[in-house]
């Protein structure tokens, strides 16, 4: 291990916050019992929060943003984990009030860590992170609620971003009929190489009204964006369906009735990839590296390094990315 390296370190005291690429050495990390040589992070809409003033992420000041962290153990004080593992941290307390993965070196919890699966690289395992682990959980979830290809298709919303993108790729590999709906005109070439069957605006899941129950179009649908949207995608979802939502990037109220719910059978599923028990985690690692994973999970990759996070982090908060970031160390 080295003694000192590069860490992106946001900061603020009552005259300025900051964002800046520092120095660290491996007293500076959280505390953990395996620190890992960190080989590729991600960004997330979480991160981009951490790197603001008042984003309301960041516990305690100076901190490393950075939700997701692939890498090798160089110590561990923990029996699970030896020096050489290849390793998958995400979420938890990781870029919140621990330092995350936006560093060249972290220290984690043991219990936080998941074994790389066969089948994943370290690339591949943070083209997922945090947004492809919360995607194939929304599957998972939706699955669990009986949904098959056979039953109709399925709505992704937000489809460019890292939820969505991962998700039109994900069902797309187990053959469903996949709409995508995003406000991004030109990127539908993008989402048809996903997988996309169809694509529909966003402004078409935005009516002048929502009724209480419409016209049924969808047999299941991913929903990071929330707001007026999912009310209506719920008011639309076929007798029996289910919504799982992911986000809340149009908004956090939800102006619906609870006609989908008692005359249609709906369900709406919340996903929480946080706090998910690590049986969960391993088992949807495993089928990430299997059945979920799409034939070209490299074309949802654009790749940065630490000095590009900081323009990086800003663009994610504008809607400005497409696909997974991933950040090389």
């Amino acid at each position: 291990m080295v003694e000192n390296f590069k860490a992106l370190v946001v900061n603020q005291d009552e005259s300025e916050f900051t964002v800046n690429i520092d120095t660290l050495d491996l007293d500076d990390l959280s505390k953990g019992d395996v620190v890992i040589r960190v080989a590729y992070s991600s960004v997330n809409y979480k991160d981009g929060l951490a790197a603001i003033p008042n984003g309301n992420i960041v516990r305690q000041y100076p901190h490393v943003p950075g939700i997701d962290l692939a890498g090798t153990v160089v110590s561990s004080s923990n029996k699970q984990f030896k020096e050489g593992d290849e390793v998958i941290a995400t979420s938890y307390e990781i870029g919140v009030s621990q330092y995350g993965g936006f560093s060249e070196y972290a220290r984690i919890p043991a219990d936080w860590i998941v074994p790389l699966p066969k089948g994943l690289t370290l690339k591949e395992a943070m083209t997922y992170g945090t947004a492809g682990f919360t995607a194939a959980l929304s599957i998972l979830r939706l699955e669990q609620n009986g949904l098959r290809p056979e039953n109709g298709p399925v709505l992704v919303t937000g489809a460019t971003g890292g939820v969505g993108s991962t998700a039109v790729a994900m069902l797309a590999k187990l053959g469903y009929d996949v709409v995508a709906s995003t406000g991004k005109s030109s990127e539908h070439d993008y989402l048809y190489s996903l997988g996309a069957k169809n694509i529909i605006s966003r402004e078409k899941l935005q009516p002048n009204k929502i009724r209480p129950l419409d016209k049924q179009h969808w047999a299941g649908a991913v929903d990071p964006v929330g707001g007026d949207i999912l009310a209506y995608v719920l008011s639309a979802t076929k007798y029996g369906g289910s919504v799982a939502v992911t986000g809340l990037t149009g908004g956090p109220k939800l102006p619906t009735t609870v006609f989908p719910f008692i005359l249609r059978g709906v369900n709406l599923l919340g996903i929480d990839s946080v706090y998910c028990p690590m049986e969960i985690r391993k088992h949807l690692w495993d089928r990430m590296a299997t059945d979920l994973k799409p034939d070209l999970l490299s074309e949802l990759t654009n790749e940065i390094t630490l000095d590009g996070l900081p323009t990086t982090l800003k663009n994610i908060l504008t809607g400005k990315l497409k696909g997974r970031t991933v950040v090389k160390l």
